[in-house]
């Protein structure tokens, strides 16, 4: 019996080894299909004290609205939240007026077409679910409002995702119409390479490098995801202090209550 079961774990124990070796090796196989990990990199929202980088944040909404918009709809923030990473109310005003909504009905029951408004919503690029597949074969563009909460390791996975794409390997089979991305599970994408060095982005203080739209565009999409990040790790820093005075205030009454009894 005990060599029955030495036999059986020694067993699993080299079938645990053989599939994790097997793991990291088919990560460069032309045959592979599972996404990578995505690569990890040091972001300002993160930690205990983390906080959005407005600045890199403006720069990552100036990336949406002028690439990812065309297919991407951001339909969970309003024009009027933008004030929240740094734009002024007239800029928010000029931003929001260069969009169409649909509104009504007026007097006579007819629906009518209006600039946007800084309490509107993004306007969505597409009418409908049915307009957006049919404007990209078949395939639906996903919302971006929370993008970044929505996937594993979110911020990372995006920033992987955009500076992910490639030519395929020599022996890897593509559907037509997709695109290589190894951080992409099953490794084929329906979305083309959004961003690249050679886009036609204009920042006013550095260069837009593919590199740097990548990062910005992830401090936007964070921010978009959880707008509350800043307020929520105050509130919880404040309430750890309080805790800790709570606490001292309460060992200082018990030795006061207990300081004559031995």
């Amino acid at each position: 019996m005990k060599f029955r079961i030495v036999f059986i774990t020694l067993t699993l124990i080299s079938s645990f080894a053989f599939a994790s070796g097997s793991s990291k090796l088919s990560d460069n196989d032309p045959k592979a299909t599972h996404a990578l990990k995505p690569k990890q990199l040091n972001w300002e929202f993160d930690g205990f004290f983390g906080r959005f980088d407005r600045v890199s944040a403006q720069r990552g909404y100036q990336v949406y609205k002028e690439v990812c918009s065309a297919c991407h709809s951001l339909k969970r923030i309003a024009y009027r939240n933008l004030a929240e990473i740094g734009f002024s109310e007239n800029e928010i005003k000029q931003i929001a007026s260069t969009y169409q909504v649909t509104d009504g009905p007026d007097e006579e029951g007819d629906m009518f077409e209006r600039p946007a408004l800084p309490s509107d919503k993004f306007v969505n690029p597409y009418p409908n679910d049915n307009a957006a597949r049919s404007a990209n074969g078949g395939a639906l563009p996903p919302d971006l409002s929370l993008i970044i909460k929505a996937r594993p390791d979110g911020a990372n996975y995006v920033y992987s995702l955009l500076n992910g794409y490639k030519e395929a390997p020599d022996g890897f089979e593509m559907t037509q119409g997709k695109y290589y991305n190894p951080y992409f599970e099953g490794r084929q994408i329906s979305m083309p390479q959004p961003i690249t060095d050679d886009l036609h982005v204009e920042y006013k203080s550095t260069f837009a490098s593919k590199e740097q739209m990548a990062i910005d565009v992830v401090n936007f999409l964070q921010w978009a995801a959880e707008p509350e990040t800043e307020s929520r790790k105050k509130m919880g820093i404040r309430s750890i202090i309080f805790l800790i005075i709570l606490f001292v205030i309460l060992i200082a009454a018990k030795k006061a209550v207990w300081k004559k009894i031995k």
